[in-house]
């Protein structure tokens, strides 16, 4: 909307909501993320999407990123998280567009990081009835795969519902640009040693439309499990 003035970015809490083709969800998302946390800062990156999603983030008072084409949700995050640190943030979260992470459960992902106990808070959820079958198998196998990578347990490797401590987010910037960002950031911040803790959040699933592609991008991600080959046989040390 030019002409339109975006609010002015906050120190403290940065919300960076990646988002493609999300204006059934978006509005409601934003909201419900500012009634969470009023102090924030929104940024929804809206990833060359064609139906209105830029314009729904922007009028529930969220600063919108536009990228003209869709390069990914890696290369949104990507582009979100290093606005968010431009703008002074401190803690960032990730949530993603289509609803399925509560935004009422951001202040419990975001204490451990403002406590200075954590640097990676994972919003972990049960691998229950709600959880499609193939979601649940593929789950269950990269939470034990991130497990022994890091030598902790990783209840959920799979969510984008995460609180990053700033150092960690100026440090590790994956290249990847689709879904297998997240993989790459949680699996270099288990490898070296990061204070990663998780807080279990409710299971959503109700039939909103995905964008991740079955084989395309479970092939990316596996490429970067395999990175960790050695730290999967072997254990962390």
């Amino acid at each position: 909307m030019p002409g339109r003035a975006e609010p002015p970015p906050r120190r403290g809490v940065a919300v960076v909501i990646p988002a493609y083709q999300a204006t059934a969800t978006i509005r409601d998302v934003v909201a419900r993320v500012l009634r969470a946390v009023p102090d924030a800062t929104v940024y929804v990156v809206d990833d060359g999407s064609t139906d209105g999603t830029a314009a729904a983030g922007r009028d529930q008072g969220a600063v919108v990123l536009v990228h003209r084409h869709n390069h990914g949700k890696g290369a949104a995050l990507r582009t979100g998280i290093e606005r968010a640190l431009a703008d002074g943030a401190r803690v960032i979260v990730t949530i993603d567009a289509d609803g399925q992470h509560p935004p009422e459960e951001i202040p419990r992902l975001v204490a451990p990081v403002r406590s200075g106990a954590a640097d990676l808070v994972l919003g972990a959820r049960a691998r229950g009835p709600t959880m499609p079958l193939a979601r649940r198998c593929t789950n269950w196998l990269s939470a034990a795969l991130a497990s022994r990578v890091g030598g902790v347990t990783v209840p959920d490797a799979q969510t984008g519902f995460r609180a990053i401590a700033r150092p960690l987010a100026v440090a590790i910037r994956p290249a990847e640009h689709s879904y297998d960002f997240e993989t790459a950031f949680l699996l270099a911040a288990l490898a070296q040693g990061v204070r990663v803790r998780s807080v279990r959040v409710p299971t959503v699933y109700q039939g909103q439309q995905s964008h991740f592609r079955r084989w395309a991008d479970t092939w990316r991600q596996a490429r970067v499990f395999t990175r960790y080959g050695r730290h999967i046989i072997f254990g962390a040390r």
